[in-house]
Order: structure tokens, then C-alpha cells, then sequence
């Protein structure tokens, strides 16, 4: 017979997505930013968001309960070392990742998992009648929230990249759908003989000039706009693309390849920094990164691969896998070092 252990998991399971909803409420109402270094009273708070006294008290019980916050006595809050991460002015900040991954449009299409498991094919576009990118460049807020997202997931990989491999035997680094360049500026903040290029969506590099100015790099890198469905820039002998591949189907993830084919140098190389599955789920990834996978399915169309899946990627625009690093702890990336045929 089952026992309370194994039910209590999956009760722990099913609440996670109230939970989820706890964290973001808390993010979209700029509590944290409110607490502080303070400790703060249910009622002070509520006065300062216009919120019922009672109501916010219990969100903030339920936020106690999930260490988030803590409460030293009856209506009195203080923010954990998890909670201050949910402060704007915080540098490791994930407000805007919080938010992004609670929002509507993000979660409208997980309520038709079903279909999506059913049919193999994404619900966003049944949902809102257009694709998730075309959605983002509709409203123009929901695009800079994504974009910030972006960069707050990012920031770990910019911290462990720039010193997992030898970036300074290259001349010019083309990070393609950049975003905003955290990754890329912090590349070439670590090698200062390095060049640039950024290349993205006018609405990928919307916040570019001001995250390479602040990483004292915009003299070096060269923001190009495009679609990497139609071109890859030339110019460099590296070329880099982070959580790019995962967004999209088989088809179209060998088209951005072979644009890149089709300008890289000789000697250059391709880097892909992703998850890699493991044939057979082994416990070494987090369970976030298979929900990832059907978050790929249901909003964009796109999957994580294993390495099979990125080799076989890669022979169909012209490269080869030569090498496959894993990012450390407490990343679940891998750099995948490909080189042209």
C-alpha cells in the first residue's frame, strides 16, 4: 500500500502551481521591494499597495510558510535570503524572471498540456491565435519584461562562460539572438582583446546599449539588427548561440544553423550553450529542466535535446560535435563545441 510519504509528495506536487502564483503575486505587487531590510506589519503593507489588511496578512502567512518571508510575531515580517532576490534593486535579482514565468501569457498555453501531449504541437498558437514571438513584439511591455527575464536566467551562465574555455583565441565573438548581451559583455569584459557582435531582433536588442555600455564593452562589440531565420552576420570566428536551439523545432533550428554554416571560417567554431538530456533520466539535471522541455512544447514549439540530438542538429547544417563541456554547479548548461565540415 502507498504510503503517506509518496501521497504527500504528490499533494506537495499539485499545490506547487498555487504556490508559484504566491511568489508571483508577491513579485507583482513590489513587496519585497516594500520589506526591505525592514521588518514590516501585514497592515503597513497593505496600506502601502492598497490592499485588504487580512487578505495581504494571509498571503504573507503563506509566504512565511514557504520561507520566503518569515514572521518573528503575530503580523510581523522580515525577508529571508530567498525573498531579498525578489528585490528590484538587487543586482542577482530574479523580480523580472518571476514575473515573466508567472505570467498569463506564459501559463495560458500549459492549461492545454493535455492537447499539446496529444497532438505533439504547441497551444500558445491555439490560444492566442498567434505565435509566442509575434505575441511579445504585439505588446511591447510584456517584450521587456521578457527581455529582463532573459537576462536575470542568464546571469549564471555569464559568470562560469567567460572562464570555461579559452575565448581569447578568437578575434570576434558573434553572439546570435543575443538579447540585451549580458552574455557577450561579460565574454568580453574577461578578454579584453575580443570584439563583438550582437545580433537580434530590434526587439531582442531594445536594452543592448545599455547593458554593453554598463559593462564598459560598447566600443567593442557591434550590435547588428536581423533574423537569423533569413542570415547569420560574417565577420567573426566564433559563433555563439545560448538558449536559442531549445526555443525551436528540428527544421527551423537547421536553418539558423546552416545561415551560420554559411559565414563562419574555416577554423572558426560553433558554441551552443543548452541543457543536455541524458538518454535516460538519471537525477544529474534538476526536474526544471524537463519541465522546461514542455514549456518549449506547449509555448514555442521547440524541445531540449540530448547530445544524439544536437550531434544529429549540427551534420545537417555541415558541422561536427567535437566537444561537450559541462558548465559547474549549480548550472544545468553545457557548452557544445561544434566545428564547421
Amino acid at each position: 500500500m502507498t504510503g503517506i510519504a509518496e501521497r504527500k509528495k504528490l499533494v506537495d506536487l499539485v499545490f506547487g502551481h498555487m504556490a508559484g502564483q504566491v511568489v508571483a503575486t508577491t513579485a507583482n505587487l513590489g513587496l519585497a521591494d516594500l520589506i526591505g531590510d525592514e521588518e514590516r506589519t501585514g497592515a503597513e503593507l497593505a496600506g502601502r499597495v492598497g490592499a485588504d489588511p487580512g487578505a495581504l496578512t494571509r498571503l504573507l502567512r503563506a509566504l512565511a510558510s514557504l520561507e520566503v518571508v518569515t514572521e518573528s510575531k503575530p503580523d510581523h515580517f522580515r525577508l529571508t535570503d530567498a525573498g531579498h532576490l525578489l528585490r528590484t534593486d538587487r543586482p542577482d535579482s530574479v523580480h523580472a524572471f518571476v514575473r515573466m514565468f508567472c505570467d498569463p501569457a506564459m501559463l495560458a498555453a500549459w492549461r492545454e498540456l493535455d492537447t499539446a501531449v496529444l497532438t505533439g504541437e504547441t497551444t500558445f498558437d491555439r490560444v492566442f491565435g498567434l505565435s509566442f514571438f509575434d505575441h511579445l513584439k504585439a505588446n511591447p511591455e510584456l517584450s521587456g519584461l521578457f527581455n529582463a527575464s532573459m537576462r536575470q536566467g542568464t546571469r549564471l551562465t555569464a559568470q562560469q562562460l567567460p572562464t570555461a574555455y579559452d575565448f581569447a583565441r578568437f578575434s570576434t565573438v558573434a553572439d546570435i539572438g543575443g538579447g540585451d548581451g549580458t552574455l557577450l559583455a561579460s565574454v568580453l569584459a574577461a578578454h579584453k582583446r575580443v570584439r563583438g557582435i550582437l545580433f537580434d531582433t530590434a526587439e531582442g536588442l531594445a536594452q543592448a546599449d545599455q547593458t554593453l555600455t554598463a559593462a564598459g564593452v560598447a566600443d567593442r562589440c557591434a550590435t547588428v539588427t536581423g533574423d537569423f531565420f533569413a542570415s547569420a552576420p560574417d565577420g567573426a570566428d566564433l559563433y555563439l548561440l545560448k538558449s536559442v536551439i531549445h526555443d525551436w523545432d528540428d527544421d527551423r533550428c537547421a536553418t539558423i544553423l546552416w545561415h551560420i554554416r554559411q559565414v563562419i571560417p574555416a577554423r572558426g567554431r560553433l558554441f551552443i550553450v543548452e541543457p543536455v538530456l541524458p538518454e535516460v533520466v538519471d537525477g544529474d539535471l534538476p526536474p526544471t529542466i524537463y519541465l522546461s522541455d514542455l514549456n518549449m512544447l506547449v509555448n514555442v514549439g521547440g524541445r531540449e535535446r540530448t547530445r544524439a540530438d544536437f550531434e544529429s542538429l549540427c551534420a545537417r547544417a555541415g558541422f561536427t560535435v567535437t566537444g561537450l563541456t559541462s558548465l559547474p554547479p549549480p548550472s544545468a548548461f553545457s557548452l557544445i563545441e561544434a566545428a564547421p565540415n
